[in-house]
């Protein structure tokens, strides 16, 4: 996994994963299947994700 962040160390509990994955299908489409990639994806386009999403994000201190 890359990215060197929390949230790529561990790829996401279930319920981190749950709470990302319509953002991830809806902004991260061509990056599905690279962790590493979907988070870097989601956060470039943190501003429009979902609250609980931003709040997994928050939750790791990103």
């Amino acid at each position: 996994m890359s990215g060197g962040t929390a949230l790529a160390q561990h790829s996401g509990t279930q319920a981190e994963q749950s709470a990302c994955s319509r953002d991830a299908h809806r902004f991260c489409r061509k990056e599905l299947g690279n962790d590493g990639a979907v988070q870097n994806c989601l956060q470039m386009n943190r501003a429009s994700l979902s609250s609980r999403c931003k709040k997994v994000f928050e939750s790791h201190g990103m």
